[in-house]
């Protein structure tokens, strides 16, 4: 029977369809455009009242405290609003994480969307009206993580500016871009941080396409000239477990391949919709992680 209290939804992962690091801001964060899109690959959460704030994580190497950025996301909410209610907060683990799939961003962005309809609904301690909520939420959202505001939102992809937290949905006019191909992520078995990742970039600023028009344009034969991640080359040469993971997508006949955000993750793009499934079953035969976009 289902708990009439509990709440739940899936919480999404993205691939990377480009991604340029421009300039290093004095703040120490970096400006960089891309284009966020959403994959079928999901974890779950779900939340319950509680008079304290908790959690518990079906991966029992991830940390339920501070260290989570459900927790921080929920903690950063309660100051925002005022609330003093809490809830017990549960994490369905399923996208391997340190892999550039953004699935700890999307676990916050879920976490922030249950315990706005769990606190700050009419029904709940706020009663809020709906645009202070959202624009609440986007508050938040930019502290805890910079692509965490794209999983706020329902479309499927996203140009994105800033440190990845400003975004405009790609084709609102059609109900948002979705790519026309089959993707198909593998993960090999490495994780990559994120700041190290930085760290072996050179920021630029020219000669870069239009990345929104690029992607629209689905032309695969133009995005293997042009479509390019700065993080790409540096942790495939740093990680050669990455390249090989790339390398065999391209092996299988994707028709594009590269790295989602700043690794350890590849996707690749097949117009063969037969092809994708034997690279999936490829894939999965050498032990990878692998998930269908």
């Amino acid at each position: 029977m289902t708990d009439p209290v509990r709440r739940s939804r899936e919480a999404p992962a993205k691939i990377n369809l480009g991604l340029h690091v421009l300039r290093k801001r004095e703040d120490g964060y970096h400006d960089i455009e891309t284009v966020f899109h959403r994959i079928d690959w999901s974890d779950a959460v779900s939340v319950e009242p509680a008079e304290t704030l908790s959690m518990t994580c079906s991966d029992p190497d991830l940390p339920t405290d501070e260290g989570n950025l459900c927790i921080q996301a929920a903690l950063d909410l309660q100051d925002a609003a005022g609330v003093t209610d809490g809830a017990k907060i549960h994490l369905e683990k399923r996208v391997p994480y340190g892999a550039g799939l953004g699935g700890g961003s999307s676990d916050a962005a879920a976490t922030l969307l249950l315990l706005a309809d769990l606190w700050l609904t009419k029904d709940g301690a706020g009663g809020r009206p709906g645009a202070e909520v959202h624009a609440m939420l986007h508050n938040v959202a930019a502290g805890v993580g910079s692509d965490v505001a794209f999983f706020l939102e329902d479309v499927p992809s996203a140009y994105a500016t800033g440190r990845g937290e400003k975004m405009r949905p790609l084709r609102p006019d059609v109900g948002g871009f979705e790519l026309s191909a089959p993707v198909v992520i593998v993960v090999p078995p490495v994780k990559v941080s994120t700041p190290d990742a930085y760290r072996q970039i050179t920021p630029r600023e020219s000669n870069r396409p239009d990345l929104a028009d690029l992607v629209i344009g689905e032309d695969y034969a133009r995005w293997r000239r042009e479509l390019t991640n700065d993080f790409a080359g540096p942790m495939m040469e740093a990680h050669p477990e990455i390249r090989r993971a790339h390398d065999l997508l391209v092996e299988l006949g994707a028709d594009y391949a590269s790295l989602s955000g700043s690794g350890s993750a590849v996707f690749g793009v097949f117009t063969d919709a037969a092809g994708a499934r034997a690279a999936e079953r490829q894939a999965k035969a050498r032990g990878y992680h692998v998930g269908r976009g």
